[in-house]
């Protein structure tokens, strides 16, 4: 209770906290859609917003709104793989490499450069175009996290060789404790904040890649995202025929979510790191 108290004084986690909310009740609710997300002509097609159509309907006779909510739920949950899964391998690359040194550094980073100094943007689209058919969320949240780990994990490396070399790691090894209870005990408090700020930067990224994906049609479009949502408006030239509802829908959804995710990744990062928590003792 404490720590959200003092994360909610924050305008930023306080505000990001109320979007992602809204944003997940909106994921759950797809659960109780009445439609069903793939089908075409359910609904009479391209009426603007109104009571019975909250955010109207689209060209293909779809409700635009239940269709939202599949959108942001299917979003989120690649995001999620990525972000998890990058993460994982971002953590165990990162503090083997900062913490052995030596050969093992060397081959860890060589391998990390290489993914680093590749047009990633291209591999991805060249990946996509291969696996077009294979494009489930669940292999486009395995391909993003596969690609997604080697910037933070050289960023959390370098963290980690620089509390190597404290004064408090040579009097834990000569206190005779082992690599792993060093790395949990003391290493971890250290690394949380930028290995959670990393975790929602890498799904704001995701949610990005994924979009730029689906507008090239590289992803099942069948399957209601955020960018296949935005790829059919974009189809269907909503913008020129004037519904507007239908294009900013998807626009104002993605807006709204990756600035929950940036300032909830900005709040707790700085809520989370060391020095910014003994500043707030010494102020109390």
């Amino acid at each position: 209770m404490k720590l959200l108290k003092d994360l909610f004084t924050d305008y930023r986690f306080a505000v990001s906290f109320v979007l992602l909310v809204l944003l997940m009740i909106l994921a759950v609710s797809s659960a109780f859609s009445p439609y069903d997300p793939i089908r075409w002509l359910q609904v009479p097609r391209d009426t603007p917003p109104s009571w019975t159509h909250i955010l109207g309907t689209n060209s293909k006779g779809q409700d635009i709104f239940w269709g939202a909510t599949f959108a942001i739920r299917n979003s989120l949950i690649i995001a999620v793989i990525a972000a998890v899964l990058s993460r994982v391998i971002a953590v165990l690359v990162g503090f083997v490499a900062g913490y052995k040194g030596g050969f093992i550094d060397r081959i860890l980073m060589s391998i990390t450069d290489g993914l680093l100094v590749i047009p990633l943007f291209l591999i991805l689209v060249l990946v996509a175009m291969l696996l077009r058919e294979a494009m489930t969320l669940v292999n486009i949240g395995f391909l993003l996290a596969f690609f997604g780990w080697a910037w933070d994990a050289r960023t959390i490396r370098s963290q980690v060789l620089s509390l190597r070399e404290r004064e408090f790691t040579q009097t834990s090894i000569l206190s005779g404790n082992s690599t792993l209870p060093l790395v949990m005990k003391e290493y971890t408090p250290f690394t949380m904040p930028l290995i959670l700020s990393t975790l929602i930067n890498n799904m704001a990224w995701a949610i990005g890649m994924e979009i730029v994906l689906a507008i090239l049609g590289l992803v099942r479009l069948e399957v209601p995202t955020l960018g296949t949502t935005l790829r059919w408006a974009i189809t269907y030239q909503a913008m020129l025929l004037g519904h507007w509802w239908w294009i900013l829908t998807p626009v104002g959804l993605t807006v709204l979510l990756l600035i929950g995710l940036y300032w909830l990744s900005a709040s707790i990062s700085e809520y989370l790191d060391p020095r910014t928590r003994i500043q707030r003792v010494g102020a109390r």
